[in-house]
């Protein structure tokens, strides 16, 4: 089962790249994971995460929807908890275009593609206390 999800997800980023020269959306999906993990790590380092904070929670939605679904939790557990430093990612390009500069958040970004690598190095760059994954989105 595992190898099958894998080659089901290899084929879908094969896909949104073979589309995204002709689609704006599958465009900037692609263009939002370029050098991500670099990015993430460089937005990690002590020197740029900020010195008072002890942990960070991660809170992952996976597009516009979602996120608002999810904001008022955001906001409260920043005026509960100000020294967390919050990661907010995103899959779809309509989450991120539109609260990549949300101030709720320390780091805003796309969630990386689906890979096992991708997966381990995330985590290792977050290292997160808690995790909160959005899910059903409210139309």
């Amino acid at each position: 089962m595992y190898c099958f999800y894998q080659l089901i997800v290899r084929i879908y980023f094969l896909s949104i790249r073979l589309v995204a020269p002709f689609n704006p959306k599958a465009a900037a999906w692609v263009k939002g994971r370029k050098g991500l993990l670099k990015k993430i790590e460089e937005a990690l380092k002590p020197s740029s995460a900020p010195a008072t904070a002890k942990k960070l929670w991660w809170f992952h939605c996976a597009s516009l929807g979602e996120f608002e679904q999810g904001r008022p939790v955001i906001e409260a557990i920043r005026a509960l908890h100000p020294d967390i430093f919050i990661c907010l990612t995103f899959f779809s390009p309509s989450g991120y275009e539109v609260r990549k500069n949300y101030q709720g958040a320390d780091l805003v970004c796309y969630l990386p593609e689906d890979t096992p690598s991708n997966a381990k190095r995330l985590l290792d760059l977050l290292n997160p206390s808690a995790v909160f994954f959005v899910k059903y989105e409210f139309w």
